[in-house]
């Protein structure tokens, strides 16, 4: 599901689930946009010879009774083709940005190229800055597996829109609904879409400053020099040679020597031949500090905005949306992906995993095996989602063997990624997907849509008939318990040569019946 069906979705969601006296839609204007919808998401499916999911058939629900609405109150289409201060905020930036570069130089003399100007330092600097908190906050997520986020930025994430207020009063109570609502549901992307606008802002800011530079050049005769209070020429010489040091090397530009920068001492002379020089020095330094880094970050940020637009999370299987599935409605397929780590599956265990995931999950599910990660090897990026896979992933889990013992710097470092990076694309698409504890409960703490599973059969048939057997069994399992807490996972033992034998509160080996709900 997109953005914008995601939007609608939630939309609807908001209105109806606020509006109990059925003032805004009756029963009747449900059950028909129900109805039709079901009939355009088959007559989609057709067309496409592919089975019609229950994405498709929200999505048409939702437009039909959102145009239904707006029909009825035309003030309410400003709610409909909204696009949020976020939007307008991420194109005006730029903008600002760029004419903020063109008059930042200006501060100083006009007629001066000055070798120590604050506001072309400032600017470097600042970047330079910039950098170095990203590359903070980027170890500090690897360690601490948290996010570390801009406060400016979570701040303006927390900008909601307002409610219309011609719109009748049951109405505009589930647009207020569906503005907290979606607050949540899209910071994430909200919140790349800032970082893509602040990067191209400061760009821009760096593009409108060496334009600035060069217009004036044209226009008037630039004056060279420095003057400090508290530095001489050799110490300026120092720093400015180290300052332009990448942008000669990279652009093959003239140096200059301490004789030259110290003739260009202010007040008692300056240089006008050698203002050309300075000009492409600095601009040549924005240009590598300030620029192109810059646009490969917001580069990075569009991708991953085009990623979570075209993918946008959405928890389908909440009791809302459960109930609006007709009886006689698609015939959703729940797909469960395994990423299993040193352990290659026998003919044996993966009919095993099967059985486990549809005890688990639903008679509808079905298994996506990920090719196996050999020892000592991380995943190499198939923790992201992939177009291959398909849309109805409602759940992501790591398959350990319990012949293994639990070492951090190789399946913590495998789990660590999905833990960091997130298992982004999956939709619960079933009633059986709320967890994957048969029992109704979780072992330990984790993500919503993401768990591990422990094969216990092979270190079963190793310890065989020992006497000490199930005492290590037990050791093994606490272990791996331990583990999976430490990274807020969690964890289920299964043992695929005998699918019965789910372990939640159970002991090891022992064998119960699994409830589906």
């Amino acid at each position: 599901m997109n953005e914008h069906s995601a939007r609608n979705v939630l939309l609807v969601r908001a209105i109806e689930t606020t509006d109990a006296h059925r003032e805004v839609l009756s029963d009747d204007d449900r059950a028909h946009a129900s109805e039709s919808a079901l009939a355009l998401a088959r007559w989609d499916a057709s067309s496409s010879k592919t089975p019609v999911t229950l994405s498709q058939y929200l999505h048409k629900r939702a437009g039909l009774i959102l145009k239904r609405i707006e029909e009825r109150v035309p003030a309410f289409g400003t709610v409909t083709r909204s696009k949020g201060a976020v939007a307008s905020i991420a194109a005006t930036l730029p903008v600002l940005g760029f004419l903020a570069g063109v008059l930042a130089d200006r501060i100083s003399d006009p007629h001066r190229v000055d070798l120590l100007s604050a506001p072309l330092l400032g600017i470097i600097a600042w970047n330079w800055v910039v950098y170095s908190m990203l590359l903070f906050g980027l170890f500090a997520s690897m360690f601490r597996r948290t996010h570390v986020q801009n406060p400016w930025v979570a701040r303006l994430t927390r900008l909601k829109r307002p409610v219309p207020g011609s719109l009748p009063r049951p109405l505009a109570a589930g647009v207020a609904v569906f503005a907290t609502d979606w607050l949540a549901t899209s910071a994430p992307l909200t919140r790349v879409r800032l970082l893509r606008a602040l990067h191209f802002s400061a760009a821009a800011f760096a593009l409108g400053a060496i334009i600035s530079l060069y217009v004036r050049g044209l226009v008037s005769q630039y004056l060279a020099g420095w003057e400090s209070t508290f530095l001489d020429a050799p110490q300026v010489y120092a720093a400015l040679s180290l300052l332009f040091w990448p942008a000669m090397t990279v652009f093959q530009l003239p140096g200059f020597s301490l004789a030259e920068v110290q003739a260009l001492q202010l007040p008692q002379s300056g240089n006008t031949r050698a203002g050309a020089l300075w000009v492409h020095l600095y601009a040549a330094t924005l240009v590598l500090w300030a620029m192109l880094p810059r646009l490969v970050l917001a580069g990075a940020a569009v991708w991953r905005e085009k990623s979570l637009t075209r993918r946008f999370p959405i928890d389908l299987g909440q009791p809302y949306f459960r109930k609006l599935m007709p009886k006689n409605g698609p015939d959703l397929p729940a797909v469960l992906r395994v990423f299993p780590y040193s352990f290659t599956l026998d003919e044996a265990r993966d009919k095993g995993l099967a059985a486990v995931a549809k005890m688990l999950l639903g008679d509808k599910v079905r298994v996506m095996l990920r090719p196996s990660t050999g020892y000592g090897h991380e995943s190499d990026g198939s923790t992201a989602s992939s177009a291959a896979d398909p849309d109805e992933i409602i759940r992501t889990v790591v398959l350990f063997n319990l012949n293994a013992t639990p070492e951090p710097e190789n399946h913590g470092a495998f789990l660590e990624r999905f833990v960091r990076q997130g298992v982004p694309g999956e939709k619960r698409a079933s009633g059986n997907a709320g967890a994957l504890d048969a029992s109704g409960e979780t072992d330990s703490v984790g993500t919503a849509d993401f768990s591990v599973l422990i094969d216990e059969s092979a270190y079963l048939e190793r310890m065989g008939d020992q006497s000490a057997g199930t005492d290590r069994v037990q050791h093994r399992v606490r272990l791996w318990r331990e583990f999976c807490a430490h990274y807020k996972v969690a964890v289920r033992v299964v043992n695929l040569l005998n699918p019965q034998a789910l372990h939640g509160g159970s002991q090891p080996g022992q064998t119960r019946p699994a409830p589906l709900s």
